[in-house]
């Protein structure tokens, strides 16, 4: 039977979501506490690959288990928590149809990527400090400029192996949540590698004055990741929701 499951992350501790040599991943993590608890083999598929550092507070995953297997069990999802650590929190598995994929069938992701003014000693890593001036209306002009099905190339990390870099912008606004805390939310049916922090970057030089609001057009027209903002730190950004 195939399963959803309903899992959150910090990802300080792991080389992003995705499997890979030599490195500890969050699924890689999850499969190795499956493994165990199943004693055979267990494979996930995520509705999404966050970058290294990146966190999630709403991730999904499919997962197939014997059919007389009780994965609503209690003891089962304590077990699995107690061997994923501290970093990694799984909530429940979702009987689906067996066809059910995490990610192809996911029909938008949405991330946010937190900030605040000034100096804060409880924000951590998980927030990015900015400096006072920083002009957030600009920053909330020039995404609006964004939105739309697009070309991202100048967003995305170099030598990916996708197919096409063409993603469907569809929300993108920077939000004040209290006087010195802001998120810069945004909403895509899918995301290239580094995007959302590269998009965050480019919108911190709109508001440092250094790029006009109107200026991200060229940018996304150029097509050339080096025309393009920094990348921001990975610890403020969240995977914070994914829609079916």
């Amino acid at each position: 039977m195939r399963y959803f499951i309903h899992l959150s992350y910090r990802g300080t501790a792991f080389h992003g979501w995705q499997s890979q040599p030599n490195a500890v991943s969050v699924q890689s993590t999850i499969e190795q506490a499956l493994s165990t608890v199943l004693r055979r083999p267990v494979a996930i598929v995520g509705a999404g690959r966050t970058d290294a550092g990146v966190n999630a507070r709403k991730m999904i995953a499919h997962v197939d288990l014997p059919d007389d297997f009780d994965a609503a069990s209690p003891r089962f999802i304590t077990a699995l928590n107690s061997l994923c650590g501290r970093d990694i929190a799984i909530y429940s598995f979702t009987p689906v149809a067996a066809d059910a994929h995490a990610r192809f069938d996911a029909t938008s992701r949405t991330y946010r990527y937190f900030a605040h003014i000034g100096k804060n000693p409880f924000k951590g890593e998980l927030s990015w400090q900015a400096p006072a001036t920083l002009d957030f209306d600009a920053m909330n002009r020039a995404a609006q400029m964004m939105l739309g099905r697009r070309d991202f190339t100048s967003f995305s990390k170099l030598h990916t192996d996708v197919k096409t870099n063409i993603c469907d912008l569809r929300v993108a606004r920077w939000v004040r949540e209290s006087e010195d805390s802001w998120y810069f939310e945004i909403t895509a049916d899918r995301f290239l590698r580094n995007m959302v922090r590269a998009v965050v970057g480019t919108l911190v030089e709109v508001g440092r004055g250094k790029i006009a609001p109107e200026d991200v057009m060229e940018i996304i027209a150029k097509k050339d990741r080096c025309s393009a903002g920094t990348s921001m730190p990975a610890g403020p950004l969240f995977l914070w929701d994914v829609t079916y």
